[in-house]
């Protein structure tokens, strides 16, 4: 099983057979379902697990990364909910994220303890898959889904809301959207080479921008923009692992851990 989803539950409509597996790690146990989409095994991670309970400071991302290298995946497609920072980038719109900016605070961040003596660094000048990236992209206008661009993800700590004035500094630092689930997601992938790609689909404008006359972020604006994208989003994801051929080759995702 080389090719995973992570983000919400997954379009199970598209599959054929949905069988559901626990994996053992030394970092907890993680629950997922492999299904089999004309004839290719694919993993389903449900980030914040199967019944949305998990908030994002106390997801265990190593946990989770582990368990789909133990499963043998190479590939990763994930989806984020976000907000906009980006006036370009309005509520409904979906993005493909190119670089991240972290504003988390408490979260185990890595692998790479030391514990065995060896001092490991992992490169991070382009850290999502320009390959899965590229491929996503063209799908996704088979698919018929619209992608805005190309966006910078600045992941805060949560479970709250940032602040108006918080918004304005990323922003200032060149943050496109903001979240609070890819970082450190797409480290620990990259630490273990795989290839990892995520798309973000915007549920709202960040706290103080633009809409702020239209009041607090709500839960109603939040699960109905995800409900527009994520079934689109997930089929072009399946439809890269069905149809592309995909190798390690015209990335460095396999080769970014630097060891001292």
């Amino acid at each position: 099983m080389e090719k995973a989803i992570i983000g919400g539950t997954g379009v199970y409509d598209v599959a054929d057979k949905v069988v559901q597996k626990k994996v053992e790690t030394k970092y907890g146990t993680v629950e997922v379902d492999v299904v089999t989409v004309e004839g290719e095994d694919i993993v389903f991670l449900a980030r914040h697990g199967k019944e949305h309970g998990v908030p994002p400071h106390l997801v265990n991302y190593r946990a989770n990364i582990m368990a789909l290298k133990q499963l043998g995946v190479k590939y990763i497609y994930a989806t984020a909910a976000v907000g906009s920072l980006n006036e370009n980038y309005p509520p409904g719109s979906v993005v493909i994220l190119k670089d991240f900016i972290d504003f988390t605070k408490s979260r185990p961040l890595t692998f790479f303890e030391g514990e065995d003596g060896i001092v490991r660094h992992v490169d991070m000048s382009d850290p999502y898959c320009v390959n899965l990236r590229g491929k996503f992209i063209e799908a996704a206008k088979k698919e018929g889904l619209t992608v805005k661009g190309e966006a910078v993800y600045v992941c805060t700590e949560g479970p709250r809301f940032e602040t108006a004035s918080e918004i304005k500094a990323y922003k200032m630092l060149g943050a496109d959207v903001v979240g609070m689930t890819n970082v450190p997601e797409i480290v620990l992938a990259k630490e273990l080479g795989m290839c990892y790609a995520a798309v973000g689909i915007i549920t709202n404008w960040a706290t103080g921008l633009i809409a702020a006359s239209s009041g607090p972020v709500s839960l109603r604006e939040i699960t109905s923009a995800i409900e527009i994208n994520k079934e689109k989003v997930i089929r072009t994801f399946i439809r890269v692992f069905t149809e592309e051929t995909l190798d390690q080759e015209h990335c460095n995702c396999a080769n970014s851990v630097i060891e001292l």
